[in-house]
C-alpha cells in the first residue's frame, strides 16, 4: 500500500524548490522500494515553511518543513512515511500549529489539504453544496442570501456585493455577464494567486451562482499575466467542471446555463480598474470609462455586467451552503464575515491569515507575523497596495474593518499588509507612489498624468532641500487636485501614502537645503 504524499504546487512553494523536492522523493523511493503516491496540493499560506510537505498518516496529516531537496533522505531515514517526529523539520499537524489554529479560515478552508483540479476532492470537502442549493432557489432568493450575509467586494470600496446583483438583475438585457477581477496587482497581495493555483472550483462555483443569480449565462475571468500557473489551473478546472456538469448549458440538470472562460490579462496595473478591464477584455486598450453609465447597466460589450473580484466570488459558495446568518456572525459593524489578510514585506511570518474583520494591525503583525524579519523596530505598515496610506506605530491598534481604517485615513483594500522598519525612508516611499502612478496610468485624464510626473519633481526638491516649505504646500495643493479631479482610483487614491507619509514621518521631509548643508 503506498502512502500519500502533499507536496504544493503554488507559485511560492515552486519559487522555493518544490519541485526539486518531488523529484527527490521520486528518487529516493525508487531506489529505497518504497511506494508513494505524490499529491500536488495547493499552499496553506505559512510562506516561510515552504516548501511544506504533508504526509498522511493513521494519526491524520503530519507536516514537514521548510523542505529542500537535499533533505528528502533524511527525512526518509528519520521515519517520514509514519509521521516520525524525530527530524527537525518536522512540523507536527498542520491545523494544531498556532499560525492556522488561531484563524477562521471560511473561503480559505480548502486551500493546500485538497487536490485542486480533483472534483473529488472539492466535493469531498463540501464543494459544489452551495451550487446544488442554489439551482432550488429563484434568482431573488440567492440575490437576497447575498445581500443579507453582508458581503462586501473585497477589492477595495467595499461595495455591497448583493445590491450590485440586485442592480444586474433587475436590468432588462438578452444578454448579461458575470466578469471576475482577477488582476491582481497591488503589492504585498497574493490571496486571489492562492486561491486559482489551490482551488479552483470555489472561485468556478461563486461565478456559476452569480451567474444563476441574475440571469447571466456568460462569465470570465481575468488573469493576470504573470499569472501563469493560475491561468492554466483554472483553464484545467474550467474543462473538468463542464465535462462534470457543474458548467455548460444544462447545470446540474436544472435547465440554467453558464459558460465561463478565463482570458491573460493585458500586464497593466490599470487593467484591475473595473472598466479598464472592461475595456481590455473587449480587446482594446486598457483606459478608464467615464462613469455614469456603471457597468452593472452597461458593462461588457454594454450589457449589464456583474464585476466582483476573486475573493468576493470565493465567498459566495460558503453563503449559499451555510446561510447568511452564518456568514453574517463573523465580524464587525458593517464589514461582515471574514477577510484574507496577506502579510508581507519586513516580516518574519509572511503568509495569509483569513481572520473575521475586527482583528487589529498589531494582532495581525505581531500575533501572526511575529513582528518584523529584520528584528528591527517598526516604523510603518502599508495596507491596501501602493495606494494605501503609511501607518505608524500609533495607529497600529486601529481596527481592520472597512470604516475603521477610513476614519484613520487609510483603506482595507485587498487586504494587503507591507511591513517596513526604522531603516525605510518615507520620503522615497512618497516618491515612489507618485513614480508608480506616472508609470501605470492609462493617461486618460490630466489630474493623474500630469499630476503623478509633477509630484515625484516636487518630491525630488524637497528632498533636494529646494525651497522645501513652499514645495510642501504645492504638494498639498497637488494631492487636492488628483484627489477631487482623478477619473478613477489609480490617481484618486495615489495621493493617500504620500500624504499619510507627510503626515505621519513628518522628519523625512525636513531637509536642509544643499547650500545649508554646504556651509
Amino acid at each position: 500500500m503506498s502512502t500519500r504524499i502533499y507536496v504544493p504546487n503554488d507559485s511560492a512553494a515552486l519559487a522555493l524548490g518544490a519541485e526539486r523536492v518531488v523529484r527527490a522523493l521520486r528518487a529516493e523511493a525508487t531506489a529505497r522500494g518504497l511506494e508513494i503516491e505524490i499529491v500536488r496540493n495547493g499552499s496553506r499560506g505559512l510562506f516561510w515553511l515552504e516548501p511544506m510537505i504533508e504526509v498522511a498518516t493513521e494519526q491524520g496529516r503530519i507536516a514537514y518543513g521548510p523542505v529542500a531537496a537535499e533533505d528528502v533522505a533524511g527525512l526518509l531515514d528519520a521515519g517520514l512515511l509514519i509521521g516520525q517526529a524525530g527530524h527537525r523539520l518536522h512540523l507536527g499537524r498542520p491545523e494544531e500549529m498556532d499560525y492556522l489554529k488561531k484563524q477562521e479560515r471560511l473561503t480559505f478552508a480548502r486551500c493546500g489539504i485538497i487536490d485542486p483540479l480533483s472534483l473529488a476532492d472539492y466535493e469531498a470537502y463540501d464543494g459544489y453544496r452551495g451550487l446544488r442549493r442554489a439551482v432550488t432557489m429563484t434568482p431573488e432568493a440567492i440575490v437576497e442570501e447575498v445581500t443579507q450575509s453582508g458581503l462586501r467586494g473585497r477589492g477595495g470600496a467595499g461595495f455591497p456585493t448583493g445590491i450590485k446583483w440586485k442592480t444586474v438583475l433587475g436590468a432588462q438585457a438578452t444578454q448579461k455577464y458575470i466578469v471576475c477581477n482577477a488582476d491582481e496587482g497591488d503589492s504585498g497581495t497574493f490571496a486571489d494567486r492562492m486561491i486559482m493555483e489551490g482551488d479552483p472550483f470555489l472561485l468556478i462555483e461563486g461565478m456559476t451562482i452569480a451567474g444563476m443569480a441574475v440571469g447571466a449565462s456568460r462569465g470570465f475571468i481575468y488573469v493576470r499575466s504573470e499569472y501563469p500557473d493560475a491561468f492554466r489551473r483554472l483553464q484545467d478546472a474550467i474543462v473538468a467542471a463542464n465535462r462534470a456538469g457543474f458548467l455548460g448549458p444544462d447545470i446540474l440538470r436544472s435547465g440554467r446555463a453558464f459558460n465561463l472562460e478565463a482570458r491573460m490579462g493585458a500586464g497593466a496595473y490599470i487593467c484591475g480598474e473595473e472598466t479598464s478591464l472592461l475595456e481590455s477584455l473587449e480587446g482594446k486598450r486598457g483606459m478608464v470609462r467615464a462613469k455614469p453609465p456603471l457597468p452593472a447597466l452597461r458593462g461588457l460589450f454594454g450589457q449589464p455586467t456583474v464585476i466582483n473580484n476573486v475573493l468576493s466570488l470565493a465567498a459566495v459558495p460558503t453563503i449559499l451552503d451555510k446561510g447568511a446568518a452564518f456568514y453574517q456572525n463573523y465580524g464587525m459593524g458593517r464589514s461582515r464575515g471574514t477577510m484574507p489578510l496577506q502579510l508581507a514585506g519586513n516580516v518574519k511570518f509572511g503568509g495569509l491569515v483569513e481572520k473575521a474583520f475586527g482583528i487589529t494591525l498589531r494582532e495581525a503583525i505581531y500575533d501572526f507575523g511575529g513582528g518584523t524579519a529584520s528584528g528591527r523596530p517598526l516604523r510603518a505598515v502599508q495596507v491596501g497596495g501602493p495606494l494605501g496610506a503609511y501607518f505608524p506605530d500609533a495607529l497600529l491598534d486601529t481596527p481592520l474593518d472597512y470604516e475603521a481604517m477610513a476614519a484613520a485615513k487609510g483603506m482595507l483594500g485587498h487586504g494587503g499588509i507591507v511591513v517596513f522598519d526604522d531603516s525605510v525612508d518615507m520620503s522615497l516611499q512618497a516618491r515612489f507612489a507618485m513614480e508608480f502612478c506616472a508609470i501605470e496610468s492609462c493617461g486618460k485624464c490630466t489630474p493623474c498624468r500630469i499630476g503623478s510626473t509633477r509630484g515625484v519633481e516636487v518630491i525630488d526638491r524637497i528632498r533636494d532641500g529646494i525651497e522645501p516649505e513652499k514645495n510642501k504646500v504645492l504638494l498639498a495643493d497637488l494631492c487636492d487636485t488628483m484627489l477631487d479631479g482623478s477619473l478613477c482610483a489609480l490617481g484618486g487614491l495615489t495621493p493617500f501614502p504620500v500624504q499619510s507619509a507627510v503626515r505621519h514621518f513628518p522628519e523625512d521631509f525636513n531637509r536642509p537645503s544643499a547650500k545649508a548643508a554646504a556651509e
